[in-house]
């Protein structure tokens, strides 16, 4: 699945073009590398999300294309949260 798909789906950004433009933005790293919004996510990876003064690191658990609302957080597990 695409990066941008998976944070759309999982609802840790709520709009495509949204994480469209966070990974062109470079806010977005998976395993510690910048990447592009059409990187391949693997269960296992952790990725970073920082916006404005929060950072989020969270671990890949699930690939599902179609989640409902009250099980999006199924699809991974927070691993960090840091506000600056």
């Amino acid at each position: 699945m695409r990066l941008d798909k998976f944070l759309k789906v999982s609802r840790l950004i709520k709009r495509r073009t949204v994480a469209q433009d966070a990974c062109k933005g470079e806010r977005v790293t998976v395993n510690g590398r910048e990447v592009k919004p059409a990187y391949r996510v693997k269960v296992g990876d952790i990725i970073e999300i920082t916006f404005h003064n929060r950072a989020t690191r969270v671990r890949v658990k699930a690939l599902d294309e179609h989640v409902g609302a009250g099980q999006a957080d199924t699809l991974y597990e927070i691993v960090d949260e840091a506000g600056f």
